[in-house]
């Protein structure tokens, strides 16, 4: 059975990765809801552990895995290392004797324990006794009953996650209200959107971009562009010195990495870097996104025979207004970019739209909806998962 598998950030008070939740759904052509829970996470970690390896989903960090009450009380999470996951109970496991001397079997041997979705009952309390995390999902569950929860949660030594956290204004409320963690997409979004100026710098970075990615701007223009900016110059000879070439001999100057990528490939590794220094001050997660994007979409792109140099620069830019606060329509008005991707970020239409909708659902777990847009696009899924991890892998080599 094939397995799709995606992560979710988690992040601590600093905006800094903590650990990613891992979604996943069986082969394209089912439905997620007909998966049965145990087969759904026997698949899952199957896949990841065994056959992808978490360090390459999980990035080092922890994993976070949903296990079912049958798999607790089978004692199924202890197969996998302590350090590498932390195991979610569901919220529709019942805090049966078997099932609570299962985790406190596994707290007792170093496991990590969280409870998801969580809402207070007498009966979980043997349970929060012994989690270190516990879930609550800021979209189900009002505020002031949140409220309630913190304060009673105050007694217990777990450290709270507040889920489905959407904007910077909701990381505040839920940071200010006691919660330690943060899991959602508010990291993607501007934390004060207006129409500010953009500072002159940051506009030349963007600039940059676009005329390094010019037909005519010549290779030796690029090297000259290298070696005048020391940042630039060593990612360059780290990024191809990293583990993702697994080179025998190191590339030591400017002009052996320049002829190794080849004409493009320095355009692009350029593109990124005047990217990553645009959201020097944002969390890592926004250029980590934007990279694995614009390199699944460069893949996809492949397979498709469509314009490459396209769908990576739609990738990298799809975070722009994340990045610099401020809305996408002003700053494409300040881009000399090609109008399919202005129209794909800015009025979400276009030839180039649905490549990017296919990377945001696949993020999102969205299997569904992912589903159909592949068929519309007559795209291989098989490709899917191989492209995806091999993005997070390019990234995670790059940042």
């Amino acid at each position: 059975m094939d397995v799709f598998v995606a992560r979710q950030p988690i992040f601590n008070q600093h905006k800094k990765i903590f650990a990613y939740e891992l979604l996943f759904r069986t082969g394209m052509s089912n439905a997620f809801p007909g998966v049965d829970g145990d087969e759904a996470t026997s698949s899952l970690l199957s896949s990841s552990f065994f056959t992808v390896g978490i360090e390459q989903i999980a990035s080092g960090h922890k994993a976070f895995v949903n296990f079912t009450e049958d798999m607790l009380v089978r004692g199924v999470p202890t197969m996998f290392s302590k350090d590498s996951v932390v195991v979610e109970v569901l919220e529709d496991v019942q805090p049966s004797e078997e099932v609570i001397g299962a985790c406190r079997e596994l707290v007792a041997k170093g496991y990590t324990l969280a409870l998801d979705d969580f809402v207070y009952a007498d009966n979980l309390i043997p349970l929060i006794e012994i989690a270190k995390i516990i879930k609550v999902d800021f979209r189900l569950t009002p505020i002031e009953q949140i409220k309630e929860m913190v304060e009673t949660l105050k007694k217990y030594s777990c450290k709270l996650l507040a889920e489905k956290i959407e904007t910077y204004a909701e990381f505040t409320l839920a940071r200010d209200m006691g919660f330690v963690y943060f899991q959602g997409y508010f990291f993607s979004k501007p934390e004060v959107l207006k129409n500010k100026d953009i500072a002159s710098s940051q506009l030349s970075l963007m600039q940059l971009i676009v005329e390094v990615n010019r037909a005519e701007f010549e290779v030796k223009d690029i090297e000259k562009l290298v070696n005048q900016d020391i940042s630039i110059s060593f990612k360059l000879l780290k990024y191809l010195n990293s583990a993702y070439y697994s080179r025998l001999q190191p590339i030591s100057s400017i002009r052996q990495a320049i002829a190794y990528l080849g004409e493009r490939g320095t355009r692009l590794f350029v593109s990124l870097i005047a990217t990553s220094k645009l959201s020097e001050h944002k969390p890592d997660e926004l250029i980590r996104t934007s990279c694995i994007r614009a390199r699944f979409l460069e893949r996809i792109g492949q397979n498709c025979k469509l314009d490459k140099g396209d769908l990576f620069m739609l990738g990298l830019f799809s975070l722009l207004d994340a990045m610099l606060d401020a809305s996408m329509e002003v700053l494409m008005t300040q881009l000399p970019i090609s109008e399919e991707i202005t129209q794909a970020l800015v009025h979400k239409s276009g030839s180039l739209f649905p490549y990017l909708q296919l990377i945001q659902l696949y993020e999102a777990g969205e299997w569904v909806k992912l589903d159909r847009l592949m068929g519309t696009l007559n795209l291989d899924e098989h490709k899917i998962m191989d492209s995806y991890l091999d993005a997070v892998h390019w990234a995670d080599n790059f940042i």
